[in-house]
C-alpha cells in the first residue's frame, strides 16, 4: 500500500507533489535492489518515460534530469529490472531522445546534463560487464529500433559539444561490441564529407591526432577495439587495406592511418596505433599471416622492410617507455600462437640478442616494464617455436637464456608485468580510461594474454629437452588421438547424414505405398462389381435359354414379367431396409433421450417432495413413463418385423419359383409392411412433438426450481441476519441490565433507596387500581 501511495506522487496533477516525489525516490533506491525492484514492478517506467516525454526529453529542465537519475537508480546493476525494462519494450521509447536537429549551435548546460545521462542509461543495458545474453539481447533491440542509428547520426553531425560526442562514442562502442549485425552496420556508415569517407576513418584520424582532447582519443580507441571485438571480418578488412594489392593511393585508409600513427613522433599516438592494430590480429591466425606481408618504405634509395621489421627496429632505437610497451604488446599478440610469425621474427639475426640484453641489463624503475615485456616475448618465441630455425631451435634459447640471463631472474623479470600497479587496473574493466596519458599502458586484452602465457612459459623454460621430447611425444599422441576422433565424428556425421537421407526415403516409399494400396483397393472393387454384373447377365442369359428351350411365345413374356416384378420387389425391399434404418436411428435418439430425462426426472422428482410444484412435476413423469413403454412395445413389433423381411428377403434373391402365388404373397405382405412403416413414422413424428413439449416443459420447471431455490437462499440469508441482529441485541440489553444492576448496588451502597424492578411494578400497579377506583366514583 504504501509503494503504491509513493508511486502515485508520480501521476499527481501537482508539479510540487511530483517533484518532491521524484526526490524521494531517488533517496531510497539509491543502492538499495529491493526496493529497486518493487518501484519498477509497480509502472515506474511507464511513468517517468512518460514524463520526460511530457517535459521535452532533452530539451526540458530539472525534472527531466530528476527522472533520468531515477531511471539510472533502477537500471544500473539490476539485472532483473534491465531484464523488465527490455521486456516491457521501453528500449524502443528511448529513440526520440536522441533526434538532434541540424542547428546545434546552441547547447544549453540542462541540455548537455540531460543528454549525458540519457547516454549513460544506453550503457547501462549493453554494460560489458552484464550478462552476454542480455547485453545481446538489448543491442539487437536497439539496432531494430533504430536507435543505434540515430547515435551515429550524432556521432557524424557538426557542433556537438565535446563531452556529449565523447559519451556518444563511448555508447556507440558499447551498443556495436561483440554484435555482428551492428558492428557491420558500423562500417557502413560514412560521414557527411566530399567525398564521403567511413566513419572509422574520420574516427582514426581523430586518435592520431595529438590535437584532439585525450578523453576523445581514448573514446576513439576504444570504439575501434569493440568494433574489432570477434568481428574476424572487420580484422580481415582492416588488414587488407595494409596488404600491397589494396592500396589505394588517392584515399587515406584505416591501415595507413594505424601505421602514421605507430611510427609518428607523439608516444601516445605510437600506443594506441600499435594498441589498434593488435586488436586486428587478436585470435585471428590468418590475419597475423597476412601482416607478414605488408612492406614499408623508409626512404629513397633503400629496399622497403616488412612491418613486422620496423616495429624492432623502433624498439631497438630506445625511444620513449610508452612507444615501447606499445610495440611489444603488438608483437606479443602477434607472434602469439603463430609459429610462422615467431620464425619471421627470429630469422632477423639481431632481434634475439636485443631481448637477451634488455632482460639482462640492471634498468631503473621505469624500465622494468619494459623488461618483463621483452622476456614474455623471448618466452613466446620459445613456447610457440617448431624448430624450423637450427639456430634458434627451443633447446637452443633456453639454453641461451640459462647462460646469458638464468633461469630465475628470467622467471623474476617476467614477473614485473604483473605485478605494475596499472596492469590491475587496466584488467578490471575494457575501456581505457586512465588519468593522464602517461598512464596509457596496459590494454585490457592484453592482460588477459599474459595471464594466459605467464604460466606456460615459466614451465617450458625450466624443462629439460627429455621432458620437452616427452612432451612432444605426448602431444603427438593427443594429436593423432584427436585426428582419429574427428574423423570418427566425420564419419558418424556422414553415416547420421545417410540415416536421415534414408529415413526420408522409407517416408516417402510408405506414403507411395499407402497410395498405391488404396489405389489396388478401388480397382479390387471395381473388378468385383464387375464380376458381380457379369453373374448377373450370365445368369440372365441363362435363363433366357431355358426359358426358349421350354416354351415359346406366351411363356417367355410370363417369365420376363415375373424377372421384372422381382427386381421390383427387390427395389422396394431395398428402400425398406433403408426406412428400417432410418427409424432405428431415430428410436435410438429417442431411448437416449428419454434415459437422459429419466434421470433428470428423478432428480427433480426427489425436489418436487418438498415443493409445491410435485404434483406437475409427478405428472410428467407419468407421462413420460407412459411414453416409455409404448416406445418399448414399437421396438418389439419392428424387431418382429424385421424377422419377417429377412425371410423375404431371402425368398426374394432365391428367384428360383415362377409360380405366381408367392409373388402375390410377397406384394400382400409388403404393403402391410408398408403400411406398418408409415404408422411408426407417424407415431415416432408424434414422440417427437410430445418430446419437444415435454423439454419446454422440463426447461420451464427447471427455471422455476432455480427461481426458488435463489429466493430461498436469499431469506435464509435474512433470517441469518435476522437472528444475528437478535443475538446482538440481547447482548447489549445482557450488557444494559448488568450496568443498572452495578449503579443500583452502588447507589445502596451510597446509602440511596432504590427501588427493585418488583417494587416498582407493585406501584405501578396500585396506582393502577386507585385511578381505576376514582373513575368507578366519578
Amino acid at each position: 500500500m504504501k509503494d503504491n501511495l509513493l508511486m502515485d506522487l508520480l501521476a499527481d496533477s501537482r508539479e510540487v507533489i511530483r517533484n518532491d516525489g521524484l526526490l524521494l525516490l531517488q533517496q531510497l533506491t539509491k543502492g538499495n535492489a529491493a526496493i529497486q525492484k518493487i518501484v519498477a514492478f509497480e509502472n515506474a517506467f511507464e511513468r517517468l518515460l512518460d514524463i520526460i516525454t511530457e517535459e521535452g526529453s532533452s530539451d526540458g529542465g530539472i525534472v527531466v534530469e530528476d527522472c533520468l537519475l531515477l531511471l539510472l537508480n533502477l537500471l544500473k546493476n539490476n539485472s532483473s529490472n534491465q531484464n523488465f525494462f527490455k521486456e516491457g519494450s521501453y528500449v524502443q521509447r528511448m529513440k526520440p531522445w536522441f533526434e538532434v536537429g541540424d542547428d546545434n549551435s546552441g547547447w544549453s548546460a540542462q541540455k548537455v546534463t540531460n543528454l549525458h545521462l540519457m547516454l549513460q542509461l544506453v550503457r547501462v543495458m549493453v554494460s560489458p560487464v552484464n550478462s552476454p545474453g542480455a547485453t545481446a539481447s538489448c543491442q539487437k533491440s536497439m539496432y531494430q529500433c533504430g536507435l543505434l542509428q540515430q547515435l551515429c547520426t550524432i556521432l557524424m553531425a557538426t557542433g556537438v559539444p565535446a563531452d556529449i560526442l565523447t559519451e556518444t562514442i563511448n555508447t556507440v562502442s558499447e551498443v556495436i561490441r561483440g554484435s555482428q549485425v551492428n558492428q557491420d552496420y558500423f562500417a557502413s556508415v560514412n560521414a557527411p564529407s566530399n567525398p564521403p569517407r567511413p566513419a572509422i576513418v574520420v574516427l582514426l584520424m581523430s586518435m592520431v591526432n595529438e590535437r584532439q582532447p585525450f578523453v576523445l582519443r581514448c573514446a576513439v580507441l576504444y570504439c575501434f577495439q569493440c568494433f574489432l571485438y570477434k568481428n574476424q571480418k572487420g580484422q580481415g578488412e582492416i588488414v587488407a587495406t595494409l596488404l600491397p594489392s589494396t592500396i589505394d593511393a588517392n584515399s587515406i585508409s584505416a591501415g595507413q592511418l594505424l601505421c602514421g600513427g605507430l611510427f609518428s613522433a607523439d608516444s601516445l599516438s605510437n600506443w594506441c596505433a600499435a594498441v589498434a592494430l593488435a586488436h586486428a590480429l587478436q585470435d585471428n591466425l590468418t590475419q597475423k599471416e597476412q601482416l607478414l606481408r605488408v612492406q614499408l618504405a623508409t626512404s629513397l634509395g633503400k629496399p622497403p622492410v616488412s612491418l613486422l621489421q620496423q616495429c624492432t627496429n623502433i624498439l631497438s632505437q630506445g625511444s620513449k617507455v610508452q612507444t615501447r610497451v606499445g610495440l611489444l604488446m603488438l608483437l606479443c599478440t602477434w607472434i602469439s600462437n603463430c609459429p610462422i610469425a615467431v620464425t619471421h621474427f627470429l630469422h632477423n639475426q639481431e632481434n634475439v640478442p636485443f631481448l637477451t640484453g634488455q632482460i639482462s641489463e640492471n634498468l631503473g624503475e621505469d624500465e622494468r616494464l619494459v623488461q618483463g615485456l621483452c622476456a614474455l616475448l623471448l618466452g613466446i618465441c620459445i613456447y610457440y617455436n617448431d624448430n624450423s630455425l637450427e639456430n634458434y631451435t627451443k633447446e637452443k634459447l633456453k639454453q641461451l637464456i640459462e647462460k646469458r640471463i638464468g633461469k630465475e631472474n628470467f622467471v623474476e623479470k617476467l614477473g614485473f608485468i604483473t605485478k605494475h600497479e596499472l596492469y590491475s587496473r587496466a584488467a578490471q574493466k575494457p575501456q581505457p580510461v586512465f588519468p593522464s596519458p602517461e598512464q596509457m599502458l596496459f590494454d585490457h586484452e592484453f592482460t588477459k594474454l599474459v595471464k594466459e602465457l605467464e604460466g606456460v612459459i615459466t614451465k617450458a623454460v625450466h624443462k629439460s629437452s627429455e621432458e620437452e621430447k616427452k612432451e612432444e611425444e605426448v602431444k603427438k599422441t593427443l594429436e593423432q588421438h584427436d585426428s582419429i576422433v574427428t574423423q570418427y565424428k566425420e564419419l558418424i556425421r556422414e553415416q547420421d547424414a545417410q540415416i536421415q537421407e534414408l529415413k526420408e526415403q522409407v517416408a516417402s516409399m510408405t506414403s507411395q505405398n499407402e497410395q498405391l494400396q488404396t489405389s489396388i483397393t478401388q480397382q479390387l472393387s471395381q473388378i468385383q462389381q464387375h464380376k458381380d454384373q457379369y453373374n448377373i447377365l450370365k445368369l440372365k442369359l441363362g435363363k433366357d435359354s431355358q426359358s426358349q428351350a421350354n416354351s415359346q411365345g406366351d411363356s417367355s413374356q410370363v417369365n420376363g414379367l415375373q424377372t421384372e416384378e422381382i427386381t421390383q420387389l427387390r427395389d422396394e425391399v431395398e428402400e425398406l431396409r433403408k426406412q428400417n434404418a432410418l427409424l432405428q436411428t431415430q428410436l435410438r435418439k429417442v431411448r437416449e433421450f428419454l434415459k437422459f430425462n429419466h434421470e433428470v426426472l428423478a432428480a427433480i422428482i426427489n425436489f418436487a417432495k418438498t415443493s409445491e410444484f410435485g404434483a406437475e412435476l409427478l405428472f410428467f413423469w407419468q407421462e413420460l413413463e407412459a411414453l416409455r413403454s409404448q416406445v418399448q412395445s414399437q421396438m418389439t413389433e419392428i424387431h418382429t418385423l424385421q424377422t419377417e423381411r429377412q425371410e423375404l428377403l431371402k425368398r426374394a434373391e432365391a428367384g428360383s419359383s415362377t409360380d405366381t402365388a408367392p409373388t402375390a404373397e410377397l406384394e400382400s405382405r409388403l404393403a402391410a409392411q408398408t403400411s406398418e412403416t408409415e404408422r411408426l413414422k407417424e407415431e415416432v413424428r408424434s414422440l417427437s412433438e410430445s418430446r419437444a413439449g415435454l423439454e419446454q416443459q422440463l426447461a420451464s420447471a427447471t427455471s422455476t426450481v432455480a427461481i426458488l431455490q435463489t429466493e430461498k437462499g436469499k431469506l435464509q440469508t435474512e433470517v441469518q441476519e435476522s437472528k444475528k441482529e437478535q443475538d446482538d441485541l440481547l447482548m447489549l440489553l445482557a450488557d444494559q441490565d448488568q450496568k443498572i444492576h452495578s449503579l443500583k448496588q452502588r447507589l445502596k451502597d451510597l446509602g440511596e433507596t432504590v427501588e427493585d424492578e418488583d417494587d416498582l411494578d407493585a406501584r405501578d400497579q396500585t396506582d393502577d387500581d386507585e385511578e381505576e377506583d376514582e373513575d368507578n366514583e366519578d
